[in-house]
């Protein structure tokens, strides 16, 4: 399974970009991919797509679904996960008339190879290893879609197993999409750079802003004398300087998903061996030989480096390349914005051929 390089250097375009500044985006997305975000425009204003997001956990599925949406059509585009979904009805679950309604749509609507005492029993008892039914995936999804105005939707999330993925082939059909072309978006991400967000990440224990020490710091860095360790500090003035930390567990990095992406590769090559239904092929990191020629510079990922300077009482930032090796090659990482280039130009190419 074979990922290509995707290009977005563009010959005469020397205009270095601020991907941190909203203005800047929006121009850098213009002038990479203005035409196809505009035909993309106007296909949505009588169209729509089911696109199916296919990666391993913290491949970067949701940010770049949102980051299309924002970029191309906010208010007719939605990324629809289905463990928000699932997480959701965990609160509803608790509220007695949110519950009686909840039942009583899935005696109208459930069918499946369980009963519906069953089926209730397994949704209270699930866990990250056992999943939900299928059937039962898709009865809830169809209820929660069924209250939406229609859009355009990235599904994150399903399929999940290997008997859902026969299940997305007709999976507009059950939400009555059935003229809407659907696709999937394969993800491909190295496994040591899901694991490097994974180990440097930390969260404001206020606003639940997520960044990374090593990746994505904060504009404000301390240093704790005491315990010798650099932190970030939330740039977010209602939260009052509070410090970011790492959530439990992130220390171990991928060890505790091995299974899970085992399960995940397996996905993906199914869902790229099938036929019938287009592929949009995305990834996120490439050799380092061949970066000059396919990126700019500021599409890169940098790292940063924090040292501590004892006499004048600050911390100074260092900036450089992040490199890592991917199958023996030194490689680096590409910030969220060249890869939805990627993604805005290839959609567009499936989806203005029919229109």
């Amino acid at each position: 399974m074979e990922f290509p390089i995707f290009k977005t250097k563009i010959k005469g375009l020397t205009r270095r970009f601020n991907l941190t500044d909203p203005a800047e985006q929006r121009e850098y997305f213009r002038q990479k991919a203005g035409k196809e975000i505009e035909g993309l425009r106007r296909y949505l204003k009588n169209n729509t797509f089911v696109a199916y997001l296919l990666g391993k956990k913290n491949s970067g599925k949701g940010t770049y679904a949102k980051m299309f949406a924002e970029v191309v059509s906010p208010e007719r585009i939605e990324h629809f996960s289905v463990g928000d979904m699932v997480r959701a009805l965990d609160k509803q679950w608790i509220d007695p008339e949110k519950r009686k309604d909840l039942l009583d749509f899935l005696k109208k609507n459930y069918r499946g190879r369980f009963s519906l005492k069953e089926v209730v029993s397994l949704f209270e008892k699930r866990s990250t290893k056992n999943l939900l039914p299928t059937e039962l995936i898709l009865t809830l999804i169809k209820r929660e879609i069924g209250k939406k105005k229609k859009k355009a939707l990235f599904i994150d999330g399903f399929p999940r197993d290997m008997d859902q993925m026969n299940f997305s082939l007709f999976f507009r059909d059950l939400i009555d999409y059935r003229a809407d072309p659907d696709v999937f978006v394969l993800i491909d991400v190295p496994e040591i750079v899901i694991d490097q967000r994974i180990r440097w990440r930390r969260v404001c224990p206020i606003c639940q802003t997520s960044r990374n020490l090593k990746l994505l710091p904060t504009s404000r860095v301390g240093f704790d004398k005491e315990k010798k360790e650099f932190y970030l500090i939330c740039d977010n003035p209602k939260c009052k300087g509070a410090r970011l930390v790492s959530k439990e567990g992130d220390e171990l990095g991928i060890k505790p998903l091995k299974e899970r992406f085992e399960k995940d590769d397996k996905l993906l090559k199914m869902a790229f061996s099938l036929h019938g239904i287009p592929k949009v092929l995305l990834r996120n990191t490439l050799p380092l030989q061949k970066a000059k020629e396919f990126v700019d510079d500021y599409e890169i990922t940098p790292e940063y480096v924090f040292h501590w300077k004892e006499k004048e009482n600050k911390v100074e930032i260092e900036e450089k390349p992040w490199t890592f090796l991917v199958d023996g090659k030194l490689s680096v990482s590409l910030l969220p914005q060249p890869v939805v280039v990627s993604l805005i130009k290839q959609m567009a190419s499936i989806f203005l051929k029919r229109f």
